[in-house]
């Protein structure tokens, strides 16, 4: 579902004259999505990371490996402490955003400022939303990204995820009527 998301989250921007670069691998990990956009005081630059779920049943972060009980897996659903919890957050932001290999990517692109944002679906525990918002993750929902698409505000009309974008917000208008059935 990841990839679909990010799909949709790519034609969002491209909507909006943001030149995208999705699925950057960085060893066995990735950027979900770059996006650069040259303005008239200077370029502006995001990095975007995207999560989707429809029915989550754990946390959005997972637990460091130095801070897991014996047994406990990575994505234990077990409830966090405080502590536990901005733990987990933190080492989230260091993986997703803040890690030396993605900085030097990221900077090889465009040697400047890069906004970290965070599209998610669906939370199971709100309170880890708003760490990620405290340590300076600018975060949006899905689905105000779907809404989005019913604007006639966009500098591009339509970009190469459109048609999948029609097809799951159902905005897309038939040729023709179906046959009868």
């Amino acid at each position: 579902m990841a990839l679909l998301a990010e799909e949709i989250v790519e034609e969002w921007l491209n909507r909006d004259g943001w030149f995208t670069i999705r699925g950057i691998k960085i060893g066995v990990d990735e950027i979900d999505i770059l996006a650069i956009k040259p303005t008239a005081n200077g370029i502006q630059a995001r990095h975007l990371e995207v999560q989707a779920s429809f029915n989550p049943v754990s946390y959005l972060t997972k637990v460091p490996k130095e801070k897991r009980q014996p047994g406990q897996g990575a994505a234990s659903a077990k409830h966090r402490s405080d502590e536990e919890l901005r733990n987990s957050v933190s080492e989230w932001v260091r993986k997703k955003y803040d890690h030396p290999k993605k900085v030097k990517q990221r900077k090889a692109l465009f040697d400047g400022s890069w906004t970290r944002e965070f599209v998610v679906h669906n939370c199971k525990y709100p309170e880890e939303l708003d760490l990620i918002r405290k340590a300076g993750i600018t975060v949006h929902n899905l689905r105000e990204v779907i809404d989005s698409f019913k604007r006639d505000d966009t500098v591009v009309s339509k970009a190469a995820g459109a048609d999948f974008v029609d097809l799951v917000t159902g905005f897309a208008k038939p040729d023709s009527e179906p046959p009868p059935g």
